[in-house]
């Protein structure tokens, strides 16, 4: 879809679409997604029964500890530890950078070498990927992951890593038969079945990393998914801005 809209109205248009897919999403999640921290419900809980019952010192667990907290150790939790984990654990970031970087050479292989247009080869290539690594998720997540977790418990937060695993292996593997078969002497649907591995791989090895953080830090979960989505779209947006010249002067198998 983003292929078909840069091309009609300018390269804009491909942000306003994710803008209207995930406002409705917000809405829904704003009014109606339940509360899951466990700190917060009990709080909830708390002031019902104070409101209640008339007793002012029924108090929860976290208001207690809250209470006797300083200005500095609120700081260090919500601000510096999370910034730290960030630097010490980028996590998505080189992969997001290296992705995004990969999408700057369509436009010098598909229009020139095979006369396809953007939006044709971006919905062939992205939807199938997608659907392979959805699909492959759901099938872990079926099939192994919650059978697992029933019989053992949740394990170790690495134990999420699995599809991760194959992901890794995957990933330099679509960008190899990407960049050393994006010519005209061979068919167009070689190089986009490597770009359809290397996306279907970014996917698995995405999902697993975002199950991994909260479970890995629960403490500092929000704060960090808040982190990390700067540190790697800063990252990514970094390697856009050279990407493309890198391209042209190297040579896509070489780049």
């Amino acid at each position: 879809m983003t292929g078909f809209a840069v091309q009609a109205k300018g390269w804009r248009w491909g942000l306003w679409e994710i803008v209207w897919l995930s406002a409705p999403i917000l809405v829904v999640f704003l009014l109606f997604y339940p509360e899951t921290s466990s700190d917060n419900i009990l709080r909830r809980r708390a002031q019902r029964l104070r409101k209640l019952i008339g007793y002012p010192n029924i108090k929860s667990k976290s208001e207690i500890d809250q209470a006797n907290l300083k200005l500095s150790e609120v700081f260090v939790d919500a601000m510096i530890k999370p910034t730290e984990i960030m630097f010490k654990d980028p996590a998505t970031s080189p992969t997001y950078g290296i992705y995004y970087s990969f999408f700057e050479v369509f436009p010098l292989i598909y229009p020139p070498l095979y006369g396809s247009n953007l939006g044709d080869t971006g919905s062939k290539c992205i939807t199938v990927a997608c659907l392979i690594g959805v699909t492959s998720f759901l099938i872990y997540q079926i099939w192994y992951l919650i059978p697992a977790i029933k019989k053992n418990g949740l394990r170790a937060p690495e134990h999420r890593l699995v599809p991760a695993l194959i992901g890794v292996v995957a990933l330099p593997v679509g960008y190899f038969i990407f960049g050393w078969t994006a010519r005209r002497s061979v068919h167009w649907i070689v190089s986009l079945i490597g770009a359809c591995i290397l996306v279907a791989a970014n996917f698995l090895i995405f999902q697993c990393v975002f199950v991994y953080l909260p479970l890995s830090y629960p403490k500092y979960a929000a704060s960090l998914f808040a982190a990390n989505d700067l540190s790697r779209s800063l990252f990514a947006a970094a390697c856009v801005l050279f990407s493309r010249s890198m391209f042209i002067n190297f040579g896509v198998g070489v780049a």
